[in-house]
């Protein structure tokens, strides 16, 4: 985008700086043309300068304040969004682990609120995976 104007106001300087001829044909037709032909004159092209009037210049402004909050907006929003995802994804990986802690066949417990452990039995290990399964399903998938 930076890129944009330089080139612009080069090819603009280039085309100030062309030569353009001006010549009557046979049917009294006047054309231009920037190769010379013969009998053809050159002509002096000035180019146009526009300046803006207040009223353009202000608009100008609000479009281009318009314009950059909505790209802050958008930035903050993608940021939101990573973060978010972020969020998610740390969420899935820890019950994912603690998917893979509770092997079939091996042993298992919670910490109750004495600080004491309760070993799980077969049954609840089996419904501990079942339930971090449809917890992954429904939420990491």
């Amino acid at each position: 985008m930076r890129y944009v104007l330089p080139a612009a106001l080069l090819v603009l300087s280039m085309q100030a700086s062309a030569e353009i001829y001006k010549w009557t044909d046979a049917q009294g037709q006047v054309h231009f043309d920037q190769r010379p032909v013969s009998g053809a004159s050159q002509v002096q092209v000035k180019p146009q300068v526009i300046e803006n009037d207040e009223a353009t210049r202000q608009r100008q402004e609000r479009t281009d304040t318009f314009y950059k909050a909505r790209r802050d907006e958008q930035a903050q929003a993608e940021q939101r969004a990573g973060k978010r995802q972020a969020e998610i994804d740390d969420y899935c990986g820890r019950l994912r682990y603690k998917l893979a802690k509770i092997r079939p066949g091996s042993t298992y417990y919670a910490v109750n609120e004495q600080g004491e452990r309760e070993y799980l039995s077969d049954q609840q290990m089996d419904a501990a995976r079942r339930q971090l399964g449809q917890q992954i399903a429904q939420d990491c998938d």
